[in-house]
């Protein structure tokens, strides 16, 4: 994986992050929009890795991202996925918007980079592509410029 790819994947989910979040959002809108994208790429994913495979990803996710933002450390109290995005909303939300816009990005990016390990950077991409806001379109007065 190369780091060109890495960085455009990287500003993907962190322009899909700020227009779910909306302008000048809250830590709470921020919280909500991570896991509106992530309800999203379960619904890409469950038919394809089925459920249980979201789930190992998505923990692991968690641990990983957690290094850099203990706020998404998992305890293991949680008895279903439900209850474990209702406390990862809760821990999101109590942070500063921006450190939960961080947070919620380092954990989407690290979901996606362990799924193109396992799966491969071209089924990830088109499995994951409805999932993120694309490129705005460079006009033609851009590209003459």
């Amino acid at each position: 994986m190369s780091a060109t790819d890495r960085n455009l994947r990287r500003k993907a989910i962190r322009r899909t992050l700020a227009q779910r979040a909306g302008d000048a959002p809250d830590a709470g809108a921020v919280a909500e929009a991570t896991l509106s994208i992530l309800r999203k790429v379960v619904a890409q994913l469950v038919p394809v890795i089925g459920a249980r495979g979201v789930d190992v990803i998505f923990g692991r996710s968690l641990h990983l991202a957690s290094a850099a933002f203990p706020c998404l450390a998992v305890d293991g109290t949680h008895e279903d996925s439900v209850a474990l995005l209702a406390s990862l909303k809760a821990r999101l939300a109590g942070r500063e918007p921006n450190d939960a816009a961080e947070a919620g990005c380092t954990l989407l990016v690290t979901f996606t980079e362990l799924l193109i390990s396992l799966i491969g950077e071209s089924l990830t991409a088109r499995l994951l592509e409805p999932v993120w806001v694309s490129t705005p379109p460079v006009s033609e007065k851009e590209t003459k410029s």
